[in-house]
């Protein structure tokens, strides 16, 4: 089923820890998939976003939320940046 936010909101992509420990990516398509230290994909599952608020339900149907305030994700009492471009790589 087709999710009306597709490529309607400008949070696509990866979103990190100051750490880096854990990583959401946002795709376009409405999905996510969250790594956690060394596990890539430890969580994945949908995400609708209105407004700055986001909702998140993973795979397993746990379901948590966030909101973007001033370009950062506060989530789940973590706080995640947009992980810039690599020098060398464009969009």
């Amino acid at each position: 089923m087709a999710k009306e936010h597709v490529n309607s909101h400008p949070y696509v992509g990866m979103w990190v820890t100051s750490d880096g420990y854990i990583r959401h990516e946002l795709l376009p398509n409405g999905r996510y998939d969250e790594a956690r230290g060394d596990i890539e994909s430890a969580y994945q599952g949908s995400y609708t976003v209105k407004g700055n608020h986001i909702e998140y339900q993973d795979d397993t149907g746990f379901t948590a939320n966030g909101d973007f305030v001033n370009g950062v994700l506060y989530h789940a009492g973590m706080v995640l940046y947009r992980e810039e471009l690599s020098e060398g790589r464009k969009e």
